[in-house]
């Protein structure tokens, strides 16, 4: 009897060739081939007569071959094996292409499941390439609900199904369901081996549905449980004591009035640096609305209690603007600000890693040179992360290893729901600004079809004769004509323009550029030496330009609302009214749904909802940056609803067993120990 870590290799059928064959697929133990789930099914449940099936439907019939198969070759490289095959009710020509093979497979007067699709091709009916299997054939697939699994190269769907069907014999008997009896009674969700078995071997559709249901709570069930076991020990781990210092203080030097949502964001922070352990909190909050201004109240918070903070940006430009930013927030306060940044001179970088050494810094700010092997921290209390989604995990983590169990906070303008955050940041508390500061304009977005061109031309005339700066973003850097659709590119599109309005100066900016040339086309546009900068979705995180008035994206249809959202936060940074206009030809409905939700609102946590709801989470997880481990079946975007179930089921039973120490979890504490062990990546 096998152990659910035991190496595929080991497994009774299996053997070494097949397991190398399955390793390709990251299946390597035991708990890896049950879990390895099936990408569709396909309905060989019933069996038609030939009478009664329907044109392109899949469908099974039990047939008897009337006719020797004969092999024909119409054309070199083309080979044809036919026969007629019949039922009581009627006959099908039967055709397969390039597989010569079947002729002798198939046999005169032996009857045979056939499963495809059958077409009538003048008057008669015809199937091209069916699976076939001869009746009564033992291990047979026809008659039933048959999984499709995803293959590499030295594995068939039949060696497949063989290996999954070996690797469930090999545990029967010892599953041990990894949750609990009265969550499972109170959810109403099937046993672990009714539901692992019929995730692979349907009896019927309703045992597929309540395995597939037991299946994705379990998934987000031990997540919510690995997470909260993250929580606990990082709030149980002795962290550096900020005192709480009178924050009025800080805001009194400000000349402005922080919303409420900034307050109730440094509220919570502050909270966490004073607790005695270590704050890791994510802050969100949408472009503009003032996150920066929270980082400052912490730091300023962190320099009140004797230590210093660091501040890491994803660009050379953005790492200025906020030192820029940072300078006029804290120096006034008696905070000593500097910069880090790899552009600068070697003489600079020895000066600041000097003073950082000695403790002659007070707030850091700078790109990923901070986390250099050569940069020392003498007294690192507080690291906060900007733009998170653009720093990998590992980067995140080196700058943190820089102090010792420093207080963290992440920031991000990608509106997330609040429950989806929450697994995406792993053991992040999530802390929203939800409102935005006084002054700020909503941007007006309209969405229009190549037809409004001449119009737009005129319009960008309009702005830029008023002194206004223009974004045109394009999806792509250069053309392509292998597309079926024409895309603007950035590059070609740049080039029009120029033309187009010969009197104003056009820039361009994409992700093919050298940083150094990329940071001095944003840094000219910035500075208002260019009045159009077309570029690709490099500037979707950027500096701000209060003067740019006009986000124009082209081919809108090709982003996503989330996207669409972000770019649009690049104007509107200013006091001057501020439109957005997309422009796409694409005539679908869902494309149409979609950019009328942008129009209709500016609310980036709505907008991040729809997206969610019309893309599936693809947007928000596209990347391996998040930090989370790969799901199996649960779809973070369409089971939400059970994700926050399990997040409370988990919470109930971690309050009652933190460590999960009772016999009675065992199971489930193995589990865990096997997502942190194969995940660990995701969760340092």
């Amino acid at each position: 009897m096998a152990d659910l870590t035991t190496n595929v290799r080991y497994i009774k059928g299996i053997g070494e060739k097949k397991a190398q064959a399955l390793n390709k697929l990251g299946v390597f133990s035991l708990y890896d081939l049950i879990s390895y789930f099936p990408r569709r099914y396909e309905d060989r449940s019933a069996v038609r007569r030939i009478a009664d099936t329907v044109a392109d439907e899949p469908v099974c019939i039990l047939a008897t071959v009337a006719d020797t198969p004969r092999l024909a070759r119409i054309r070199r490289g083309m080979e044809l094996v036919k026969f007629r095959a019949v039922d009581d009710s009627g006959s099908v020509d039967i055709t397969y292409f390039n597989q010569s093979y079947v002729k002798d497979q198939i046999e005169r007067g032996e009857t045979y499941v056939f499963y495809g699709k059958v077409e009538q091709r003048g008057g008669r009916r015809t199937m091209a390439n069916p699976v076939h299997e001869k009746e009564g054939a033992p291990g047979g697939v026809t008659g039933r609900i048959v999984p499709v699994y995803r293959l590499c190269a030295g594995l068939s769907q039949r060696v497949m199904l063989q290996s999954v069907r070996q690797g469930l014999d090999a545990c029967a008997g010892h599953m041990e369901d990894v949750l609990p009896e009265d969550v499972l009674a109170r959810r109403g969700l099937a046993a672990a081996r009714c539901a692992y078995e019929n995730i692979h071997f349907p009896s019927d559709f309703h045992a597929l549905d309540a395995a597939r249901r037991r299946l994705i709570y379990e998934e987000l069930f031990v997540l919510s449980c690995a997470l909260g076991m993250m929580r606990t020990e990082r709030v149980h781990e002795g962290g550096i004591m900020i005192r709480r210092a009178d924050i009025e203080e800080f805001y009194s030097h400000l000349p402005f009035s922080p919303t409420g949502a900034q307050r109730r964001a440094v509220r919570e922070a502050a909270a966490d640096m004073s607790s005695g352990g270590v704050m890791n909190r994510l802050l969100q909050g949408d472009v503009g609305s003032g996150k920066t201004l929270v980082a400052a109240a912490l730091i300023w918070q962190t320099w009140k209690s004797g230590w210093m903070s660091a501040f890491m940006a994803p660009t050379e430009i953005l790492a200025e603007q906020h030192y820029v930013n940072l300078s006029n927030l804290l120096a006034p306060l008696g905070l000593r600000v500097m910069k880090l940044t790899g552009a600068m001179s070697a003489k600079d970088k020895r000066a600041v890693k000097a003073a950082l050494a000695m403790g002659e810094v007070d707030v850091i700010v700078g790109t990923h040179a901070l986390f250099s092997a050569d940069v020392e921290y003498s007294h690192l209390a507080l690291v906060v992360t900007d733009e998170q989604h653009r720093f990998g995990v590992n980067q995140r983590s080196a700058l943190i290893a820089k102090g010792v169990r420093p207080h963290v906070l992440v920031m991000s303008a990608t509106p997330i729901p609040r429950t989806l955050a929450l697994m995406i940041y792993g053991d992040l508390d999530v802390s929203v600004i939800d409102e935005l500061p006084p002054g700020r304009q909503k941007v007006d977005t309209f969405a229009v079809n190549e037809s409004y061109r001449a119009r737009l031309n005129a319009f960008i005339r309009k702005l830029t004769g008023e002194g206004r700066q223009v974004f045109v973003v394009c999806p792509m850097v250069e053309d392509n004509d292998e597309l079926p659709v024409p895309l603007k590119s950035a590059e070609e599109h740049a080039r029009t323009l120029a033309q187009t309005f010969p009197e104003l100066r056009v820039g361009c900016v994409h992700g093919r550029m050298k940083a150094k040339d990329k940071d001095a086309a944003m840094a000219a546009f910035a500075a208002g030496e260019t009045d159009i900068l077309v570029a690709t979705t490099v500037i979707e995180v950027g500096v701000d330009v209060p003067n740019a008035a006009l986000m124009i994206i082209e081919n809108a249809e090709r982003f996503g609302l989330s996207q669409l959202h972000q770019l649009r936060g690049r104007v509107g940074r200013g006091v001057h009214k501020s439109y957005c206009v997309m422009v796409s030809d694409a005539d679908s409905d869902e494309v149409k749904a979609r950019l009328k939700i942008m129009t209709q609102t500016n609310d980036g946590f709505r907008i991040a909802e729809e997206d969610l709801r019309l893309r599936g989470p693809g947007d928000f997880f596209g990347s391996r940056q998040h930090g989370l481990p790969e799901m199996h079946v649960a779809d973070l975007g369409a089971d939400v609803n059970v994700m926050q179930t399990a997040q409370q089921d988990a919470a109930a039973l971690l309050a009652d067993d933190a460590e999960l120490e009772k016999p009675e979890h065992a199971a489930l504490k193995q589990r865990i120990d096997r997502l942190f062990s194969a995940s660990a990546d995701s969760f340092n």
